[in-house]
């Protein structure tokens, strides 16, 4: 991935985790597969219950990227968040967004730490807040991650074996069915 394309994705990230906060919610995970250098779109969590069936919730957004054959993946998630959904102890800085970026040979970990800062406009939500993002550490080559987001990441590379005429079709309207919120890109809207 050229540093540009890495920069647009982690700024976005950044951004909706900012619009998100501001409006009292943690943006749920979020996968984006990229094929040859260019991103097929982005994949959010469905609405899952703690435990189970958030681990396998998180591991199946896998699925576009297998099923469209990425190169490539960037998942984005916080750890507060996600350690709650999963039933798990929180496992690095919190509150922190999360992005690891992955290929099958590897992957590196970033992450941005941020400080909660109550928004002064908002008495009636007093869960809104902004983040005030702090000096982000060094970038982790093979960073530790937490078992959902592992897998999530190996399957990515797995190659989905439908009976399909159009397996990365089907797989879409598939997750779509299941809660998964699916915005495609241009270059591979159905």
């Amino acid at each position: 991935m050229d540093t540009q394309t890495w920069d647009t994705l982690a700024a976005s990230m950044r951004n909706a985790y900012t619009a998100g906060l501001a409006e009292g919610a943690v943006p749920r995970p979020v996968i984006m597969p990229l094929v040859r250098g260019e991103l097929v779109g982005l994949i959010w969590l469905r609405p899952v219950e703690p435990g189970k069936d958030a681990l396998t919730g998180i591991a199946q957004l896998s699925n576009i990227a297998a099923a469209a054959g990425a190169d490539e993946v960037v998942l984005a998630w916080e750890t507060q968040d996600v350690a709650a959904l999963c039933e798990s102890p929180v496992a690095g800085p919190a509150p922190c967004l999360n992005l690891v970026h992955a290929t099958k040979d590897g992957h590196t970990l970033h992450r941005f730490p941020y400080a909660e800062q109550a928004l002064a406009h908002s008495p009636e939500d007093p869960a809104a807040v902004e983040p005030q993002w702090l000096l982000a550490p060094a970038p982790e080559p093979d960073g530790e991650l937490i078992p959902p987001v592992r897998a999530a990441v190996d399957y990515s590379f797995v190659p989905l074996e439908i009976d399909h005429p159009s397996p990365f079709g089907v797989t879409v309207v598939l997750m779509e069915e299941d809660g998964y919120n699916v915005r495609l890109t241009e270059a591979f809207a159905l």
